[in-house]
């Protein structure tokens, strides 16, 4: 016998617990697909709160996945602090030059509030419309850049990682104005109506920088945010690998981990256990060249590997490119839902 079917809440919720929901609860971290569901560019929709809200309810009526994604772009945070953006027809936007061009700029440089940022303020706007439309059913979430990984947005990515290894009072100088910004940013979004915030955190990952250096820096400051965000989070470390670094990952307050398909999800599966519990791991890269019947397959063989609750199916990078059809999202939201049931 087919057990209740539950609401996308109760079902993350259930997940989230480490217990067996109805089903595999299923996010398509999706943020710029609306704007084909509204026939807008990508700019002139991430333009409006109202375009947003409605391509994030158009979503979730054609595919039945377990949440609301109210990120628009990574690169609202540098915009945030007047950085440059550059926008593309056929990708998410990113950030320009560096607004960081010498170390000593660090001194100089202060946490915007968010109420206060156009950009920001829009993202409030679009939690605040999904937490009227969802009615408690259906999760929220946010996102903001830890900050541990934004300066890679700051300052360039090789400036950044001379200022760790040869700069320590500047790092630490810009740890705490990045670690004031995450904190009030992911709170503004719990205060307008986010169930959760995806820490985003690629740098984290030993694919990425030694891990004895992250536990020194960016350990420290996940530490530091999290203890202080007024609800969950999510860890999601992009698509790097996270194996080698679960113990320390797992012990930053968040409620779950993102795994990489570089990894066996099984060995991940096993690994968080009872710590924490364990999102993806779907690749979006190949999903662009995925007929039906592989997404299937890939759906069959994420939702075998990570059985027995504490799993939530996901892309394991955090947005699902443009490019990937409309064809292969219906073909992954059918086989969650066939697949993914409680025997």
């Amino acid at each position: 016998m087919c057990p209740t079917e539950m609401t996308s809440m109760e079902r993350v919720l259930t997940a989230l617990s480490h217990r067996e929901p109805d089903r595999a609860p299923l996010f398509l971290l999706l943020t710029m697909h609306g704007a084909k569901e509204l026939d807008l560019s990508i700019r002139d929709y991430f333009s409006t709160a109202e375009h947003v809200i409605e391509g994030q309810l158009r979503l979730r009526a054609r595919y039945g996945h377990d949440c609301f994604y109210s990120l628009l772009y990574a690169a609202a945070e540098i915009e945030a602090f007047g950085g440059e953006v550059i926008w593309y027809e056929d990708g998410p936007p990113n950030s320009g030059a560096p607004f960081i061009r010498r170390p000593e700029d660090i001194l100089d440089l202060t946490a915007p509030v968010p109420e206060d940022i156009p950009c920001l303020r829009r993202t409030l706007e679009v939690i605040a419309g999904l937490k009227e439309r969802a009615g408690g059913e259906v999760p929220i979430i946010g996102v903001v850049i830890a900050p541990f990984s934004l300066p890679v947005m700051q300052m360039g990515f090789p400036s950044y990682i001379e200022l760790i290894y040869e700069q320590p009072a500047l790092l630490r100088r810009l740890m705490a104005v990045n670690q004031e910004f995450c904190v009030a940013w992911a709170n503004a979004q719990f205060r307008a109506g986010a169930t959760a915030i995806c820490y985003f955190d690629p740098l984290a990952s030993p694919d990425m920088i030694p891990p004895e250096i992250f536990c020194q820096t960016g350990l420290a400051a996940a530490r530091h945010c999290l203890s202080r965000f007024s609800g969950p989070a999510v860890m999601h470390i992009g698509s790097g690998r996270c194996l080698s670094m679960i113990k320390e990952l797992a012990a930053v307050g968040a409620v779950a981990l993102s795994a990489s398909v570089l990894e066996d999800l099984t060995e991940v599966k096993a690994a968080c256990k009872g710590k924490i519990a364990v999102a993806g791991n779907l690749n979006g890269i190949e999903m662009r060249r995925w007929t039906p019947a592989q997404a299937e397959e890939k759906v069959r063989q994420a939702l075998a590997a990570a059985a027995g609750g504490g799993f939530i199916l996901a892309d394991n990078h955090g947005e699902i490119p443009w490019q990937v059809s409309d064809e292969v999202l219906l073909a992954i939201a059918e086989a969650a839902r066939r697949l993914g049931q409680k025997r």
